[in-house]
Parts: structure tokens; sequence; C-alpha cells
């Protein structure tokens, strides 16, 4: 599950600014990475003038995002260059595009830290996980697939 969470100065993004980049956000994790969609949680937090502070200055044109991944770890240095220009490209015409500062980082979240609805997530590209995002829903998964990635897990 990745989580976005979008510091932006009040009134940055309207309503169709937020579902359109709430949307780009989550195609890069569901057509390149296969994700189900209800895995991608977007938190716009809108700051007032003055409560956004940068090198000891008010930054009130300045976006910060923060991003947890949970579902998919970045393991080379290949894959974290190439997801960070995706981000980037993402979020260009959302922040650059607009002249607004902006900056951009990514944790990772061990996946045995994560529960979707009281379920384990299926492991990643499973059958199981395929099933989730044709559904674009959670449900049980069991047998002999849940035992052994529980097992991973520990």
């Amino acid at each position: 599950m990745p989580m976005w969470q979008i510091f932006a100065p009040e009134g940055a993004y309207d309503t169709a600014d937020k579902e359109a980049l709430s949307n780009a956000i989550t195609d890069v994790y569901a057509d390149l990475a296969g994700l189900p969609r209800f895995y991608v949680v977007v938190v716009f937090e809108e700051r007032r003038p003055g409560t956004i502070w940068v090198g000891g200055e008010p930054a009130d044109n300045f976006v910060r995002v923060v991003v947890d991944h949970i579902a998919r770890q970045l393991d080379t240095p290949e894959l974290r260059d190439l997801t960070m220009e995706m981000f980037e490209a993402t979020l260009e015409p959302f922040a650059k595009d607009r002249g607004f500062d902006w900056e951009i980082h990514i944790d990772e979240t061990p996946i045995d830290l994560w529960r979707t609805q009281g379920f384990v997530p299926p492991p990643a590209e499973s059958e199981h996980e395929k099933k989730w995002a044709e559904d674009n829903a959670v449900s049980s998964w069991q047998g002999e697939d849940a035992e052994i990635f529980a097992d991973q897990l520990t």
C-alpha cells in the first residue's frame, strides 16, 4: 500500500486537481506495478500561510510530498532512480508547472507491519493479488499460499 501525503498551500488544488493528481498517482502503481487501485491512498494536507517553513523562512509556495511504501520495496538503485523519475514526472504538472517549490521522499515500511481490512495482503504478483486488483477489493485468501507467505514474514 503506498500512502501519499501531499502538504500544500491552502487552495493550491481544487477538487478536480485532487482527483486528477490522485488518479495519476494511482495509475503509476496500477498500470506499471500491477497493484490493486485500492492500495493507493492520497491525503491532501492543506496548510494555511505561515505554517510551512523551509530553512527558517516561511514557504507559502512550497509543496512537500511524503510517500510510504509497503506493498513493494525498491530493492535496487536502478529501480529507485526509475521510481523517483516516474513520481517527479507525475508531480510536475501539479507542482513545478504551477510555480511551486517542491520536494518528495519515500519511506519503506516492512510488509509484515501491514494489514488491510484485517487481512494479510497476498504475495506480490500472486494470483490472489491479481484477483484483488481485478476486483478492486479485499477478499479472503486461504490455503498453502497464505501459509507459505505467513512463514516468510516470520
